[in-house]
């Protein structure tokens, strides 16, 4: 068991999660507390004692149900594959697979010659009665048929479950549930407070209904995405099995290619981290390094030790707070990168003395007025995307002119104070650069950086033009996940 706890804090680690020795040590007592078998228990022991945040919790709950799932050699995958398109087997190959446990198909039971309708009527008495010995057996049976399962499959299992889910018509039998629920048609599923042929269902009654039928579905499909994972566990082993469902976490995602899902997770993430960041960076004020003595009042405190200065005293300095300008394409994919960078800048803007942002594709428009009255920074970010006026010509990307009309419009409005920080992929669709306005703005202000959300590798290829400005700036810095932006918004403030 300890050799599988390794395991599975080294899964932990290599997907981003960060666990310490004493966390190890922790999750190996728990171990001595909770009964193996109380699977529910022991994930949240061991998630009380490894997870940290709410934004891993989904990364963890899939190590664990990878490293922890239920073994056996009942989970074998047979060698010639479960029958494809749902088709049964002949008779010959039914009596050639047996039927016992652990013999083919993956230790389908006895209902390993069960016909598809059969299949069906025993799903219906499933969902019918929430009866989980019941579920089990049907994921178990839907599996076998459906998948076709191959071993040795380098797969993470969404296929198979595509396949399974396919063939069994869960929406067909959810509606089925409920017809039967009605009045007239007999008694309705079990435990779910059909009126059977009594009066009719309300709207609200039948919208009950409806919902605990789809809980159960829900938690048939649960059981079937569980038993493929068995399977490709005992197949592959559970190291190989982590290694192809691993994904990044919400904070190393990389924003320009994010899904939609991954979008959502990655907004819920940047609130509990701008609000982390804003307190490091006040404590990095208060905190900071000492500065040159202070004799006056070292020789003051000294009286009380007989003149001997055991405590030397220090002038601390006040770190002044740096202004910000950002200036944000915001045209095509990089608009997610800059949407998450304004608003997580925003979001600290108390540990700056200002902060004033500029958003454009070919015309560039201040936004800051956005920003001023908003509760929520989402919702500032919804209005540029909606009101901001960055259209000159045709909407494509073209630098040359918005940095243009920056230095014309505000170029006088950066100091010594100003940190400027230019968000884009500095593909200029083969435009004038203008590079000279980032040399001057770098000769005015205090800082000058370029934020690229593409892979350094990409830089200088086809009509990307980062280099040209990069000369000018005083760092081009790759910035594709809210960690990469978390790190450099902690060392620019």
């Amino acid at each position: 068991m300890l050799d599988l706890l390794t395991g599975f804090i080294a899964e932990l680690r290599a997907a981003g999660i960060p666990v310490s020795l004493s966390e190890h040590l922790d999750a190996a007592e728990a171990l001595r507390h909770i009964p193996l078998e109380d699977r529910e228990g022991l994930k949240y022991a061991l998630g009380a004692s490894l997870v940290k945040s709410s934004t891993h919790w989904r990364a963890y709950e899939t190590a664990f149900e990878i490293y922890f799932s239920l073994r056996g050699p009942e989970y074998q995958i047979d060698d010639q594959g479960d029958e494809p398109n749902g088709e049964e087997p002949s008779a010959s190959e039914q009596a050639g697979r047996g039927s016992g446990p652990g013999q083919g198909q993956g230790g389908a039971g006895g209902g390993a010659g069960m016909t598809p309708e059969e299949l069906a009527e025993l799903l219906y008495r499933a969902l019918a009665s929430s009866d989980p010995t019941i579920i089990q057996t049907v994921a178990r049976q839907a599996v076998a048929r459906y998948a076709g399962m191959e071993p040795g499959r380098p797969v993470g299992g969404t296929y198979y479950l595509y396949r399974t889910l396919r063939n069994l018509d869960l929406d067909g039998m959810l509606e089925r549930l409920v017809d039967e629920a009605r009045p007239g048609t007999g008694a309705g599923p079990t435990g779910t407070g059909g009126t059977g042929g009594g009066q009719a269902l309300t709207t609200l009654e039948e919208r009950l209904l409806r919902d605990e039928l789809q809980t159960r579905v829900d938690r048939l499909k649960r059981e079937i995405e569980d038993e493929i994972r068995r399977r490709l566990v005992a197949d592959r082993g559970s190291e190989a099995l982590a290694k192809s469902l691993r994904k990044p976490l919400p904070e190393d995602v990389d924003v320009m290619h994010a899904t939609r899902e991954e979008l959502v997770a990655l907004r819920k993430a940047l609130q509990p981290l701008s609000r982390k960041l804003a307190v490091r960076l006040a404590r990095k004020r208060r905190h900071g390094r000492k500065g040159p003595l202070d004799f006056r009042s070292t020789v003051r405190h000294s009286l009380s030790t007989g003149g001997v200065p055991v405590d030397p005293k220090f002038r601390y300095p006040r770190p002044a707070k740096p202004e910000i300008m950002v200036i944000a394409d915001i045209s095509g994919s990089v608009a997610s990168f800059a949407r998450f960078t304004l608003h997580l800048v925003h979001a600290i803007s108390t540990q700056f003395s200002k902060v004033r942002s500029f958003v454009f594709i070919d015309g560039i428009d201040e936004v800051s007025r956005f920003f001023e009255h908003a509760d929520d920074p989402a919702d500032a970010v919804h209005r540029i995307n909606t009101e901001a006026d960055v259209i000159w010509v045709d909407g494509h990307s073209d630098y040359g002119h918005a940095l243009g009309v920056f230095w014309e419009r505000w170029g006088e409005e950066v100091t010594p104070r100003t940190s400027v920080l230019l968000l884009g992929d500095a593909r200029n669709n083969y435009h004038a650069s203008q590079s000279w306005v980032v040399k001057a703005l770098h000769d005015r202000a205090r800082h000058v950086y370029w934020l690229n959300p593409e892979p350094r590798a990409y830089w200088d290829s086809g009509d990307s033009i980062v280099g040209e400005y990069g000369v000018y700036c005083d760092e081009v810095i790759e910035c594709r996940t809210l960690r990469q932006l978390e790190r450099f918004v902690g060392e620019l403030a």
